[in-house]
């Protein structure tokens, strides 16, 4: 699929071929359940994105919200985004631990997970993840990235 120019999640969702919204809403309901508070869910770069709003955290580098996860239906497949994971080693670390232990081969980038269903991913795992990291811990792994 060409990047997405919904303006809503509700419209981006509504743009999909009832299989693909069934994925992504499969994963996209992972992501909420396990999301600590004071992240928000918006379209982000022409996906659904999850991340700190500018009303609590202004200065990033984009000048926009601090993306923490986001999710997409693409050409051939699905990306999920945690930026966690390409931030912070042990996270890395963790999840690639999750997927051995559960028989999954990640199809994996420095923070994207692409996969043809939910059934790929350690979704588990994936979910303890985004929990961990609360936002002013975010915040915090941010900041220090910057100042290198």
């Amino acid at each position: 699929m060409p990047r997405s120019d919904a303006v809503s999640v509700t419209d981006y969702l509504a743009s999909l071929p009832p299989e693909r919204r069934a994925v992504v809403a499969k994963v996209r309901d992972l992501v909420n359940a396990n999301l600590p508070a004071g992240y928000a869910e918006t379209m982000a770069f022409g996906m659904i994105g999850w991340g700190v709003p500018l009303s609590r955290y202004p200065d990033t580098y984009n000048r926009q919200p601090l993306g923490y996860v986001a999710l997409a239906a693409q050409k051939n497949g699905y990306s999920l985004y945690l930026m966690g994971v390409y931030a912070i080693a042990e996270q890395e670390r963790r999840l690639r631990t999750a997927a051995a232990a559960a028989g999954k081969k990640l199809d994996m980038g420095k923070s994207c997970l692409r996969f043809k269903k939910p059934e790929d991913l350690p979704l588990e795992a994936i979910g303890e993840l985004i929990a961990d990291v609360g936002v002013d811990d975010y915040i915090a792994v941010y900041e220090a990235s910057r100042k290198r």
